[in-house]
């Protein structure tokens, strides 16, 4: 079983950044994908960034503004936000996969304000 722990939103303004993270933690040799997904209030859940040992994928609204890396060592998986805009205030969750079986974080707020 694998626990997640995300941290790093809150409120920000146009133009700023944040930092998000997620750690993971429990019984499992490493995590074999990990990523980020967001969603918007009354929409539905939403790809943005995953990294996997191929290399990363963005989602096309996020390429150039966001990075995401992780930290093997620490089973812990980052998400840069850069030049923040309105549209990407959402909850932001976690994923991870282990062994093909997919867990999620309990979601952390961004809101960016105009």
């Amino acid at each position: 079983q694998v626990q997640l722990v995300e941290s790093g939103g809150g409120l920000v303004q146009a133009g700023g950044s944040l930092r998000l993270s997620c750690a993971a933690s429990g019984s499992f040799f490493r995590c074999d994908d990990m990523g980020w997904y967001r969603q918007a209030p009354g929409k539905q859940r939403e790809f943005v960034a995953t990294v996997t040992s191929d290399g990363a994928n963005y989602a096309d609204s996020v390429k150039g503004r966001f990075t995401i890396s992780r930290d093997p060592a620490k089973d812990t998986v980052y998400l840069l936000m850069n030049s923040l805009k309105p549209e990407d205030t959402a909850v932001y969750y976690c994923k991870v996969v282990i062994r093909g079986a997919a867990a999620w974080g309990q979601g952390t707020l961004v809101t960016v304000s105009s």
